[in-house]
């Protein structure tokens, strides 16, 4: 019976002996595991830390860059040279796809509303609408434009319809200033005309709460109804009556430009009316 107790303590101590083994073994295995998702979390953060750096780096230069070309594009013959190049409409391609991807990211009102509009991002897309805009002042600029940039004018179009109310003013103006540029070719205002999102997209941008955008968003409509050329494919929609006394409320802001503007424009829409009438 002794020696019978004395085996199974002996057996139970082995079994003590190659458990305790075991657990040491998971264990060391475990502070393995442990140390290696740590250097694997650091490392992680380092690459993390770098793109961030290289964004950084990048959006800087961007910026920089995109500013340059903007203060460079005010010079006509700088824009008769790029023209010349053969290079512009793979620069506009680019622009077109980078100013669609950054609104389309501007998916939150409060995002907008904390987002500083003096950050590189933001310097880097006004800078790439300014060139554009700069470019279409220029008479060789605007025909190409017109002839030669649909989609890219397509997108501005779109890219305004997507941008809410009071959203990065600066960059709704200078979108509608390169419209406005391109309207001033009779050619670029037949094509823009043809689009049939525009009437609906002034009348909301007259309505924006930002008084520069309603006044580009004006000179705009001012554009269309000094081309009689073009009055007809827009049917009723200049007739509208809420149109007229939306712009009819404009005349009394206390912005000169702004009031000038839209008391030009009633004109502009009266005369139309009686003309039809």
């Amino acid at each position: 019976m002794k020696e019978h107790l004395v085996q199974e303590q002996e057996q139970l101590r082995q079994e003590c002996l190659h458990l305790q083994s075991r657990l040491d073994a998971v264990q060391s295995d475990c502070q393995k595991e442990r140390e290696e998702k740590l250097l694997l979390r650091e490392q992680l953060w380092q690459s993390g830390a770098e793109l961030q750096q290289q964004a950084d780096f990048c959006s800087g230069l961007g910026s920089a860059t995109c500013s340059l070309l903007w203060s460079c594009s005010a010079s006509e013959d700088t824009v008769t040279h790029w023209l010349a190049d053969g290079k512009l409409q793979s620069f506009l391609t680019v622009a077109g796809q980078t100013l669609e991807s950054f609104v389309r990211s501007l998916d939150s009102e409060v995002k907008t509303q904390t987002e500083d509009h003096n950050s590189q991002e933001h310097q880097f897309v006004l800078a790439l609408a300014g060139t554009i805009t700069n470019i279409a002042a220029v008479t060789s600029g605007r025909n190409f434009l017109s002839s030669e940039a649909h989609i890219l004018l397509d997108t501005l179009v779109k890219l305004l319809e997507l941008m809410k109310p009071g959203v990065f003013p600066k960059l709704k103006v200078l979108m509608l200033m390169a419209l406005y540029n391109v309207s001033i070719s009779v050619k670029g205002l037949k094509y823009i005309i043809e689009n049939p999102g525009l009437m609906p997209l002034i009348w909301t941008l007259l309505n924006d709460g930002d008084w520069e955008v309603c006044l580009h968003s004006l000179r705009l409509l001012q554009s269309v109804l000094l081309e009689e050329e073009v009055l007809l494919p827009l049917g009723s929609s200049l007739l509208d009556p809420d149109l007229q006394a939306r712009v009819s409320q404009l005349t009394s802001s206390v912005k000169p430009s702004l009031r000038q503007a839209a008391q030009q424009t009633l004109e502009d829409l009266q005369a139309l009316q009686q003309g039809r009438g």
